[in-house]
């Protein structure tokens, strides 16, 4: 409904103009219920039978519910390029775990802000401070705290460049890190066997070209393979899963990116906060 211009600025007119086409309303789209939108939000100012239907329903059970009341151990494995893009994730995730697993790109933002050289690896240099402080206060309450200890290189970004595997510590000068090594993935894997309670949010490198992507295919079998409620954000993570071929393996697999990673904040949701059953 995004072509329409009422659709986006959650229009009164188009909303009552959506509501008049039925008598009950039921949201189940999960991945845009982050969106304050007229199809969203403003239809239930106009049917008062609106309710969330079965899938919202369930990753609201996974992602509110499992994250909020743990089995414990609970490992958290995040990922991705930015940690810019997953502030609040790591925050509010960083109270409830038992364990913090960072890969992709930005862990080597963990791994500079730790003194380390990481060549031309991505990197928030304004991020240093707030990944020092995550680390600091996951071990000052007693979180296990985990970076990666060797990644895959590559003189350049094109595809065919020269690769080679080496510690985290011997990045070399203009290199780019762009996945997990496999003592990486050994120790990562290691890390989640006896966890109970597993999310994961985010790859381990560049999984889209196939040399690197060996470290986010590994966790996924990893987790597939872990005793416990396995938890898988949405988008890349997904696809990453489906890709490894373990999606079957995994106990719920979210159909949300912005609006998993909003939940996963610990922020409201606007589209759930409408539904009148939420309003209790």
């Amino acid at each position: 409904l995004r072509f329409h211009a009422g659709e986006e600025k959650n229009d009164d007119g188009f909303a009552k103009a959506l509501a008049s086409l039925g008598d009950v309303f039921i949201n189940d789209a999960f991945g845009a219920a982050h969106r304050a939108h007229a199809s969203t939000v403003g239809i239930t100012k106009y049917i008062k039978d609106a309710a969330a239907g079965a899938l919202l329903k369930k990753e609201i059970e996974y992602l509110e519910g499992a994250v909020a009341n743990p089995v414990r151990p609970f490992a958290a494995i995040l990922g991705g390029a930015k940690v810019s893009g997953k502030i609040g994730v790591i925050e509010n995730l960083g109270k409830k775990v038992d364990k913090v697993i960072i890969g992709g790109g930005m862990a080597f933002t963990f791994l500079k802000a730790k003194g380390m050289e990481i060549g031309n690896s991505l990197c928030e240099m304004d991020m240093l401070d707030f990944a020092r402080g995550i680390e600091d206060h996951a071990l000052s309450r007693g979180v296990k705290f985990y970076l990666p200890v060797d990644c895959v290189v590559a003189a350049s970004r094109e595809v065919g460049a020269e690769t080679k595997i080496v510690p985290v510590q011997e990045i070399p000068k203009g290199w780019y890190a762009l996945d997990i090594g496999p003592a990486s993935v050994k120790l990562f894997n290691e890390a989640v066997q006896n966890a109970k309670t597993i999310l994961w949010n985010g790859p381990m490198g560049v999984f889209e070209i196939d040399a690197y992507a060996r470290g986010t295919l590994a966790m996924a079998h990893a987790i597939a393979d872990a005793y416990a409620l396995t938890i898988v954000g949405g988008g890349e993570t997904a696809l990453a899963v489906h890709r490894a071929g373990v999606s079957e393996n995994m106990s719920f697999i979210s159909t949300g990116g912005g609006a998993a990673l909003e939940l996963l904040e610990g922020k409201t949701l606007p589209g759930l906060a409408a539904l009148p059953d939420r309003q209790n």
